[in-house]
């Protein structure tokens, strides 16, 4: 094929429709008539000798040619960005920039109260957006109009860019006036009491949880099950600072990713507890659009919050100490 002759523009359109699945969505967004647009799948069609998109009951999907297609296309375009992009420095200390950043209720509570402190010492005029896993999409992240998202993935765009912050395991957290703690903190007497259980947050609007769907209820139930056992649980919460106020108050165990026990290591009122049993960690990660990838605001963003991140993870490290487990992996702080 002479690449002289390929409409590049082309791939533009592909990329919003692949992004949008919708051509009179896909036209606006582009603002371009509906049926230019169409035109410009026509087009599209003839050159790649796929339909792209085809309609199902589920609306337009995809063609497997088209999701080999996506990120291609995708790095394609933020290389040609990043070429004609503007390579004024970001000046931290003049910016008046809002940032927005989707943070899980766990994150929020461990690393973002130092973020905010060190973008106020170094940017003092920059605004922070801090939003909830159910507030935003991937699409979201994907378009740029969202800056970060910081939480534990299941499963994440392959197009994404994404840093590991740090690794986590768990504790358990009680009152320390839990009548558990005159005996041995055995796995019997972890499944003998009453337990708190937070939400694993993704993205998306949260709905209700059933009990006895132990594969979504995350991963200290999936251990227990794979161990043929299963706990009691009182109460259901979607909120870390939720878990520790009522393990605070009443005789509860909360079983929770140990940096956010950390928290509340100086609690004279709350014990942490290594857990009886192994529970595989996870990986605190930050991901963002391709779109971002050289920004230069969005590049001192990403080295604030690593940076942060890397403090947050020494100052941790004595505490932490206790509750890894040396047959569990260790993640590497890898960016891609």
């Amino acid at each position: 094929m002479d690449i002289s002759r390929v409409d590049l523009n082309l791939l533009v359109y592909l990329d919003v429709l692949l992004r949008e699945r919708n051509v009179t969505k896909a036209a606006n967004h582009l603002g371009i008539t509906q049926p230019a647009m169409s035109n410009g799948l026509r087009r599209l069609r003839d050159l790649f000798g796929d339909p792209l998109l085809v309609r199902t009951s589920e609306g337009m999907t995809a063609t497997e040619r088209a999701r080999e297609l996506q990120p291609l296309v995708r790095e394609i375009l933020s290389n040609i960005e990043q070429a004609v992009q503007d390579k004024t420095p970001f000046s931290a200390l003049d910016s008046q920039r809002v940032f927005r950043i989707m943070a899980s209720d766990y994150a929020e509570s461990c690393l973002m109260p130092r973020v905010l402190r060190r973008i106020r010492q170094e940017a003092p005029n920059v605004t922070l957006d801090v939003l909830t896993p159910s507030d935003v999409s991937f699409l979201d992240v994907e378009q740029g109009r969202l800056d970060m998202a910081i939480n534990r993935f299941d499963k994440i765009p392959q197009s994404f860019h994404q840093k590991t912050l740090w690794t986590e395991y768990f504790a358990c957290l009680m009152n320390a006036r839990n009548p558990i703690l005159k005996e041995p903190f055995t796995l019997d007497t972890y499944l003998d009491a009453s337990h708190i259980w937070v939400s694993k947050t993704g993205f998306g609007v949260g709905v209700g949880v059933n009990p006895k769907d132990v594969q979504r209820l995350g991963w200290v139930d999936e251990a227990l099950s794979r161990m043929g056992r299963k706990r009691q649980i009182s109460v259901f919460t979607r909120h870390y600072q939720v878990a520790m106020l009522l393990a605070e108050q009443h005789d509860l165990i909360a079983t929770l990713p140990s940096r956010a026990a950390w928290l509340q290591k100086d609690n004279p009122n709350l014990v942490v507890k290594v857990p009886p049993f192994e529970i595989p960690p996870f990986e605190l990660k930050m991901a963002w659009s391709p779109l971002l990838q050289h920004n230069a605001d969005h590049q001192w963003l990403r080295k604030l919050i690593a940076g942060v991140a890397e403090e947050v993870d020494a100052e941790f490290a004595p505490f932490g100490a206790q509750f890894e487990s040396a047959d569990m992996p260790r993640a590497h702080h890898s960016e891609r």
